[in-house]
């Protein structure tokens, strides 16, 4: 019957978990995941850096801070247990000038007060860990690492399926229709009728939740911009280098990953993406780009944040500026030892205030249950909102 089915839209990290959750805690469930790609990971989840977060940024307390550190060894354990590469190579956090030495002890403060394991460097500790870097002070958070998500993602798929999970690639949803206790999931290719429908369509979450209720929230696109360092100079970075990040923005700021691959990424860069799924600057949809200028939201930040916002555009055109943000960490980089690597595109939700909803936001319906915000870092506490959300939608599901 169609009330004893549940939906899952999105087959993101997000979605996968959620679904995998589900079925793992009711052996048999009829559950469908439907994505509007032909394959998983096509996204957020598998556009991003590949770092596994630690916990330290986050106040304690906040769905991210629960989350991040108990979905941290969630995911550990997943990877092991299945053989998927990750290393915990740790990283350090960097002041740069004495302005940020007080953010990076409220960093140190949040970070003991989550569980996470990390500690104050001085100058000679941080070259001893970091011999090319420059700074004033450090921390060294052993709890940081890098990660293959889209082999996560990978693993997940394939154990929904083996558990009973039915998986339908190459359907865009079109309209959310609520009949009796059924809500019909009408997509490009058919219909879909569930008691539940589970809404995790990352980018697009704010549109899919719309056809339900209010999502309190709009989704605007920013395109992260990298570079790689090439072979020859990945031994000026041994672990992850990153900044003092700004409070007052939702970016870490231009930073050193190494990826589970060898390389090594240098950024992003920030920028607003003319596309929602705009992953090069030549991207443009002409309706996602004046719904986003046209978003009294967006109005009000591009308003508040207008001078690092023209940094970010011209470090996006200007190699050189990019290079220069990057010699703060390390000033030895040079743009010839630099070369293009593939963006990535972030689903930022944005309050009716144009305020920043940095915290992970679920709206509840009826018949539904909308992630509408799950920014970074969701990769690494996937398990654990998967969780979250199965929970949710097993208390509202009565089929």
């Amino acid at each position: 019957m169609a009330s004893q089915r549940i939906v899952v839209i999105g087959s993101g990290i997000v979605g996968l978990a959620t679904a995998w959750r589900l079925l793992k805690a009711r052996p048999g469930l009829p559950l469908t995941l439907i994505d509007k790609e032909e394959g998983p990971a096509r996204h957020q989840s598998g556009h991003n850096s590949g770092v596994i977060h630690s916990g330290i940024y986050y106040a304690p307390g906040s769905l991210k801070a629960k989350n991040c550190v108990r979905g941290r060894l969630a995911l550990i354990d997943f990877c092991r247990e299945r053989g998927i590469a990750f290393e915990l190579c740790g990283k350090v956090i960097v002041a740069t000038d004495d302005a940020e030495l007080p953010r990076l002890a409220k960093i140190h403060e949040r970070g003991q007060a989550n569980g996470v394991r990390c500690r104050k460097i001085t100058v000679d500790e941080l070259r001893e860990i970091e011999p090319h870097c420059a700074g004033l002070e450090g921390l060294f958070v052993e709890d940081a690492g890098i990660v293959d998500f889209p082999g996560v993602c990978r693993a997940l798929m394939e154990e929904i399926r083996q558990i009973g999970g039915r998986i339908c690639y190459g359907e865009q949803v079109q309209a959310l229709e609520e009949a009796g206790t059924v809500m019909h999931v009408r997509t490009s290719k058919e219909t879909h009728a569930a008691g539940l429908v589970i809404n995790c369509a990352g980018l697009y979450s704010d549109k899919v939740a719309a056809m339900d209720l209010d999502p309190g929230c709009s989704i605007v696109p920013f395109r992260g911009e990298y570079y790689l360092l090439k072979e020859e100079c990945r031994h000026l970075v041994r672990h992850l280098i990153y900044p003092v990040p700004d409070p007052s923005f939702p970016f870490l700021g231009v930073h050193f990953t190494r990826r589970i691959t060898g390389a090594i990424e240098c950024g992003p860069n920030a920028v607003l993406a003319f596309a929602r799924e705009g992953y090069r600057k030549s991207d443009i949809n002409p309706g996602e780009l004046f719904g986003t200028l046209a978003n009294p939201s967006f109005m009000k930040l591009a308003l508040k944040h207008w001078k690092m916002g023209m940094g970010e555009y011209v470090r996006s055109f200007s190699k050189a500026a990019f290079v220069k943000a990057l010699q703060k960490l390390l000033p030895e980089i040079r743009a010839e030892h630099l070369e293009p690597a593939a963006a990535g595109v972030r689903a930022q939700a944005l309050a009716a205030d144009g305020a920043l909803v940095d915290d992970f936001l679920i709206r509840e319906s009826r018949l539904a249950v909308h992630v509408c915000n799950a920014p970074s870092p969701a990769a690494t506490a996937c398990l654990t909102i998967g969780e979250e959300v199965a929970s949710r939608a097993l208390k509202r599901f009565n089929p």
